[in-house]
């Protein structure tokens, strides 16, 4: 049987080479014997003699893992694109080789990419099996920008990426099939003509250009030695030596003895020990500088006034929409969560006579279908244009197995979703039963031509603010759930454009679960960037649509318990979502945060 091949590289220059044998060959002492490690070390610089010593050092130490070293020189790559490099250093340093990788090597789909101050503890098979089908890359939450908040700040007021989603890029599984696919050589090329990033420099790039197309892997595969982690250090699968914790250098870094355990079993200790005894006070000072300068050109870039991410807002995105973003963060901050960032169009009341909810009559009826047919073609040319992107609809066996009506809630964060659950409900193939969506009253009254035609007759429910038609709503939506239909609601009652957080949740939806003895079907759509922009300059995003299981009341509670139970249980089950795949927490900016579960 053929080995199991797994592509790892490295890269560094000849003077750090020492350092390169200690963690290969802890990653050899620990890989699986069924797997051969085809070993690349990217440089421009190693001698030939170097090189024939380094094998030979490697090869004396008889590791059991099976292994091919092939050191290959990236300069003609980099001739091949130097035309399209600023007239600056970048591309001398090692650390962005790995960007090369993907295009150097098209025989491989997915590579491993190792920083050469790591100690490999676990079986480095077990990370190249991880599937990253649907990803950019796969890496794990960078620790600096979690725990120190000044760098925390940096990367979302300069990069616009939370802390919880930036990334270490020193171990990487790379989907090399996707970076040739999506050109994102070519797409760092222009980031570095667009923006000089100088804090992190290369691992601020390749979390920009992969932004939202991240699989985030255990933390054990990259664990920093920058505070103590949150298990055993044994439990580590690799052990990350960033900054400046340089076990060379420093006796006292934590976890030294483990680098030494491996240092010391390599023929090149004797120079590394001798680096540690040459490695002087005066040295340690430049290093602590180092990083006290590190901190304040963090600090500095975030409050330059023409930062990527203010100077991308002003010169490419539509006015309008980086101040409605701006308006989210200041009403998340104030935490007014219930309120509209976005004008209405001018209420006109909708009075009693000026419905009927239920559309009984034969023109009401013709006019609904004539809506829906226009919807759907306004819809299918969004996606066939793809300004409107439907990765998956997750769980739609949820909706499809409803045998009642049901309160569908959904989080509301742009005009088109309430069709996107549309498109749900039609996949679930619950032909017998009508979808209904609760509207907004100016959605129903004002709207002009065309898109208020599809407000008044896409079996919308409006609001009013005439207590008489709300009496209307009333008794239609329950007659609605009664028969067995479906009626969205938007639990949150405010829309804010592309935010990705749950929002508090009102207890309309909830109330007519329990009154009916109906369930809810609680569906969140979550979003990721993709490459296509749009017209206001902002990511296109691609939507997946989480579909839970329905919640149902609990009739042995009190009337206003189960509406209680209900909101809470939704939330929960939102905040569940949310986590899981943004794979951050949730958190809010909000000061003096209320306690969710008493909003009504």
């Amino acid at each position: 049987m053929a080995d199991f091949v797994i592509p790892i590289f490295f890269s560094c220059d000849e003077n750090f080479l020492k350092y390169c044998m200690v963690s290969m060959s802890s990653l050899l002492k620990n890989a699986s014997a069924e797997c051969l490690c085809r070993i690349y070390i990217l440089n421009t610089d190693i001698s030939d003699e170097a090189q024939k010593t380094f094998i030979e050092q490697l090869d004396s130490m008889k590791l059991p893992a099976k292994y091919e070293i092939c050191f290959e020189d990236v300069s003609d790559n980099l001739n091949l694109i130097e035309h399209e490099f600023p007239l600056r250093d970048y591309y001398s340093k090692t650390t962005y080789y790995r960007l090369l990788i993907a295009d150097m090597h098209p025989e491989y789909d997915k590579v491993i990419y190792l920083d050469a101050d790591t100690i490999v503890q676990g079986d480095i098979s077990a990370l190249y099996k991880e599937d990253i089908t649907d990803y950019y890359l796969g890496a794990c939450h960078e620790q600096v920008m979690v725990q120190i908040d000044e760098y925390g700040e940096y990367v979302e007021k300069c990069l616009g990426i939370s802390r919880h989603n930036f990334f270490n890029a020193g171990i990487l599984l790379i989907n090399c099939k996707e970076f040739r696919e999506k050109q994102l050589l070519h797409r760092f090329l222009e980031e570095l003509h667009n923006y000089d990033f100088v804090v992190t420099q290369d691992e601020d790039y390749l979390n920009l250009i992969t932004k939202d197309h991240v699989k985030f892997l255990d933390q054990r595969w990259n664990t920093e030695i920058f505070r103590e982690p949150e298990y055993p250090i044994e439990e580590a699968n690799i052990i990350h030596y960033i900054m400046f914790c340089k076990p060379w250098h420093y006796e006292d870094c934590p976890y030294a003895d483990i680098y030494y355990s491996y240092a010391k079993a390599t023929p090149v200790f004797p120079e590394i020990e001798a680096g540690m005894k040459a490695y002087t006070d005066e040295d340690r000072a430049r290093d602590k500088k180092g990083g006290d300068n590190l901190l304040n050109l963090a600090i500095r870039e975030t409050n330059r006034e023409d930062n990527y991410l203010r100077r991308l807002n002003r010169d490419k995105r539509a006015k309008d929409r980086v101040d409605i973003v701006k308006k989210i963060e200041e009403f998340e901050r104030d935490g007014r969560f219930f309120e509209d960032v976005e004008d209405d169009p001018p209420t006109k009341p909708l009075l009693p006579d000026d419905i009927d909810y239920l559309h009984k009559t034969p023109i009401d009826k013709l006019k609904t279908k004539v809506a829906f047919a226009q919807a759907h073609k306004v819809v299918d040319k969004l996606i066939k244009n793809k300004q409107l992107i439907i990765k998956d609809m997750k769980g739609i066996e949820h909706f499809r197995n409803l045998s009642s009506g049901a309160v569908i809630t959904c989080n509301h964060f742009n005009a088109f979703d309430s069709f996107i659950i549309q498109l749900v409900y039609e996949a679930a193939k619950q032909k017998k039963r009508t979808f209904y969506r609760v509207i907004r009253e100016g959605n129903y009254t004002s709207f002009p031509g065309f898109y208020g035609f599809l407000m008044r007759n896409c079996n919308t429910l409006p609001l009013s603010s005439d207590i008489r038609t709300m009496r209307k709503f009333f008794e239609a939506t329950n007659t609605v759930l009664k028969d067995g239909h479906f009626v969205l609601v938007y639990p949150e009652q405010s829309m804010w454009w592309n935010y990705r957080k749950p929002k508090p949740l009102k207890n309309g939806a909830f109330i007519f679960s329990a009154k009916n003895d109906v369930p809810v079907l609680p569906c969140f759509i979550t979003m990721r960037d993709t490459e296509n922009i749009g017209e206001d300059g902002f990511p296109i995003q691609e939507y997946t649509v989480h579909i839970s299981e329905p919640i149902y009341p609990d009739k042995s509670l009190p009337y206003k318990k189960q509406t209680d139970q209900l909101r809470k249980e939704n939330y929960r089950v939102w905040k569940e979502i949310y986590e899981r795949e943004y794979q951050m927490p949730l958190e809010y900016t909000t000061i003096d945060l209320p306690d969710f579960d008493t909003l009504k």
